[in-house]
């Protein structure tokens, strides 16, 4: 078969799309495939009692890069949506992150210098107990960098139901920092743009691949030959070791599983991030997914609200590979991958699964336009 196409893309999620967009600039042809049944990749929104449901998890965009910032704007115009995510322990609210108002809720303090005595009193304690050695997991290093109080009450049993397994068994350098502000300040971010594309998600997505040829449903797999004879180069943001047939053996992943839920609210949270951050109730977090895009009175005018429930589990085949597991053993599985992938010619790998890596969003955007520089 003739080559129609210049770029075949595997994949329509956040690389995939910007790299088809870039790509028809630049003049060239190209063919988008999808296996889902929609475009978008884990981007992708539901509009539900006209809410946009994030259907793959909470996505906010920020970056610092104010020409990715201008980008993206130029395809859909940005809300001004900052994220200020609130953790839940045993029903006692602390703002995120650690901040002047978690410590003032944590031991009623008002001070900088007060947090901070108290801060290193607790840090100093940890120290004592490691009695000169390196920490030897990631509960000791947590205890090292912000003491017992926040570490038991705000990251310990989040952290344990987001990886499945007790902080004393996971490495010390999951947390190689933990960022303490002594200012009253709940931007979790510390980027100089974030917000949410007016309209959802979906509205990206169909900006960036306006005018190109794409296809759902499709396995790239299910017959690959012939898909790869229609484009002089491919472009892959699924599974690199799917694509080499798993020869190596499989890379693992940590998966989400998500309960959603209709209520008849207008404002259920009066947040769209709450974070459960005890060990004992199962689920890490609840999205309300209209504070995403509503704000002030609209939050009202609209009379129900869509609730996730997020359950953070081991990836098992079927399931949506969410989260590279980082540790020693699959980072030399994925070396041997990528050691492969280096020296394929007219094949790209891109975005978190191609590259097993986890990224924000604007990373991806910024790789892109650094590859058509």
């Amino acid at each position: 078969m003739a080559q129609k196409y210049d770029y075949l893309i595997v994949g329509s999620g956040l690389f995939g799309a910007t790299f088809a967009y870039k790509a028809k600039q630049a003049g060239k042809r190209c063919l988008v495939i999808d296996k889902r049944p929609h475009l978008g990749g884990n981007l992708y929104c539901e509009n539900i009692e006209g809410i946009n449901v994030h259907k793959y998890g909470a996505h906010i965009f920020h970056t610092s890069n104010k020409e990715v910032w201008n980008f993206v704007n130029a395809i859909v115009e940005f809300n001004r949506y900052t994220n200020s995510p609130v953790a839940n322990y045993k029903g006692k609210l602390f703002n995120l992150p650690f901040n002047m108002n978690t410590f003032s809720q944590m031991w009623g303090i008002t001070t900088p210098e007060q947090a901070v005595a108290k801060i290193e009193e607790q840090k100093a304690e940890a120290a004592a107990q490691l009695a000169g050695r390196e920490p030897a997991n990631l509960e000791e290093q947590a205890l090292l960098l912000v003491g017992k109080d926040i570490y038991e009450k705000l990251i310990k049993g989040y952290t344990e139901k987001q990886w499945g397994r007790a902080c004393a068994d996971l490495p010390a350098f999951i947390i190689r920092r933990l960022p303490v502000r002594l200012v009253f300040d709940n931007n979790y971010f510390n980027d100089k743009y974030q917000g949410i594309p007016i309209g959802g998600y979906n509205k990206l997505i169909e900006g960036l691949l306006a005018g190109i040829e794409t296809k759902t449903g499709v396995d790239f797999f299910s017959d690959r030959a012939s898909w790869r004879v229609l484009a002089e180069t491919l472009v892959f943001t699924g599974k690199i070791d799917e694509f080499y047939d798993y020869q190596f053996g499989k890379l693992e992943y940590r998966t989400v599983r998500f309960e959603e839920e209709i209520i008849e609210v207008p404002n259920y949270q009066g947040n769209a991030v709450i974070n459960y951050t005890e060990r004992e109730i199962p689920y890490t977090r609840v999205i309300e997914h209209k504070h995403f895009e509503m704000f002030g009175q609209e939050v009202y005018d609209c009379p129900k609200t869509v609730v996730s429930k997020e359950y953070s589990t081991e990836w098992k085949e079927g399931m949506e590979p969410y989260y590279p597991v980082n540790d020693e053993k699959n980072g030399n599985l994925y070396a041997q991958y990528k050691a492969l992938a280096d020296q394929e010619q007219h094949v790209i790998f891109g975005g978190r699964l191609a590259e097993y890596k986890y990224y924000d969003m604007a990373p991806i955007v910024e790789k892109v336009l650094n590859y058509w520089k």
